[in-house]
């Protein structure tokens, strides 16, 4: 299903102020720099780029922020996709601490850009991590233990009667709170990247569909109607990129996410659920997120799919998974329920880097894209300009293709994930 504005049909759609529709490629137009994808990577660089001088064009498949940057749970936060220890495994420790660290130069981007260019997406601060079984509470101490000591990030524990000051949930033993991260409107932050891109002078093309890139010293970016010969190309297609690339294709995995959002539960009684207006993900696997909207709905979001097939009933199973979590809510309906891709990446680290030395691309957020995307975008457009050694240091992050091929790579891991789940439930 569709709204009228051609965005998938979303409380983020219904909320946010709209932008007007961008023209269809036409013709053949030079560039500088011709980036595929419209959505936080790909703006990103592009308002880099634009306010660098560069000439810079964007072509998008279908509309602006359409993919998983205006569907998304709306949780921005320090890291990326793996734990920190897993970076370490993959590059030494010393490469995982200025990982690390460009995390956190990627939140203030992007705390930057909302201020500069007066975005407003309705940001809050906070974000708690929280335990439903010992195990997990163990995890969670040693984890804050070793954030603190090793990359100089405190956290505050919580708990559980400290958590159930500020979150009406008997269901958790505490909290790891993160008072860096927080929550905002994806679409509404996609939308202000655009606008100000399109101020600095960027030109995006919406229903563009890129179907071959010429890997060249031009390299050029044909579409139906089109095509965009450029000095410098971009690929930030993610989930959603198609045909393209096929090595890219095959080290990332579309995996279906779904969020519901309540009717409007009045201020106070939203107030009530969680009273320091906090983002809340727990730490099972298959992990259920929620946090407060501006119009005071609750925003559960979890159940993902690993074959790609939306989940039967979604909208009754997002409802007893957040009655799970808030009882109270039993006469709460949900009037909105969507869904979207995020790649995923074997390890769950990001796979950043080149095709060519003047073909960039950058996927793998894993679920963990909202501030690390920004932050990419940055980096390539630092790459461009002829400072490299930042956005290469993700080069040296080992990648490898999902086993399996095409053909079996979604029941191999839709399998594995079917475990993780029993994990959840058991241990």
């Amino acid at each position: 299903m569709t709204v009228k504005n051609s965005y998938p049909a979303s409380w983020y759609a219904a909320s946010a102020t709209p932008l007007p529709e961008q023209p269809t490629l036409q013709g053949r137009i030079d560039a500088d720099v011709c980036i595929l994808g419209a959505g936080y990577t790909g703006l990103s660089a592009a308002l880099e780029l634009a306010e660098a001088g560069y000439r810079v064009v964007v072509l998008e498949a279908e509309r602006i922020g359409w993919g998983a940057s205006g569907r998304n749970g709306g949780q921005a936060l320090v890291g990326f996709g793996c734990e920190q220890d897993k970076l370490e495994t993959l590059v030494g420790v010393d490469d995982a601490r200025k990982l690390f660290d460009l995390s956190r130069e990627g939140m203030a981007w992007m705390h930057g850009r909302i201020a500069k260019h007066a975005i407003a997406c309705d940001w809050r601060d906070g974000h708690a991590s929280v335990p439903i079984k010992s195990r997990q509470e163990r995890q969670l101490h040693a984890w804050q233990a070793h954030m603190a000591e090793r990359y100089d990030y405190p956290m505050e524990w919580w708990d559980r009667e400290q958590l159930r000051a500020q979150l009406a949930s008997d269901r958790y033993l505490g909290a790891v709170y993160d008072p860096h991260s927080g929550h905002l409107h994806p679409m509404e932050y996609a939308f202000g990247l655009a606008r100000a891109a399109m101020v600095a002078g960027v030109r995006i093309f919406e229903r563009s569909r890129v179907t071959q890139l010429v890997r060249d010293k031009s390299p050029v970016m044909t579409t139906a109607q089109g095509k965009v010969r450029c000095n410098h190309a971009i690929l930030a297609g993610n989930a959603w990129l198609r045909g393209v690339a096929p090595e890219l294709e095959s080290r990332i995995m579309p995996v279906g996410t779904y969020i519901g959002a309540t009717v409007p539960l009045g201020e106070q009684r939203a107030h009530e659920l969680i009273r320091n207006n906090m983002a809340v993900a727990d730490v099972n696997w298959a992990l259920d997120y929620f946090r407060l909207s501006r119009d005071h709905r609750l925003l559960f979001g979890g159940r993902a799919s690993y074959s790609t097939l939306p989940p039967p009933n979604l909208r009754g199973t997002m409802a007893r998974r957040m009655r799970r979590v808030f009882p109270q809510l039993g006469d709460v309906d949900i009037e909105y329920v969507w869904g979207g891709y995020v790649d995923i990446s074997l390890n769950r680290a990001p796979h950043w880097g080149r095709l060519a030395p003047n073909i960039y691309f950058a996927q793998g957020f894993s679920g963990h894209g909202v501030a690390a995307t920004g932050l990419a975008g940055k980096l390539i457009a630092e790459a461009v300009r002829g400072q490299a050694e930042r956005f290469d240091l993700f080069s040296r992050i080992p990648h490898h293709s999902f086993p399996g091929g095409r053909a079996f790579r979604t029941p191999i891991l839709v399998a594995a994930m079917a475990w993780y789940k029993l994990r959840d439930a058991l241990w």
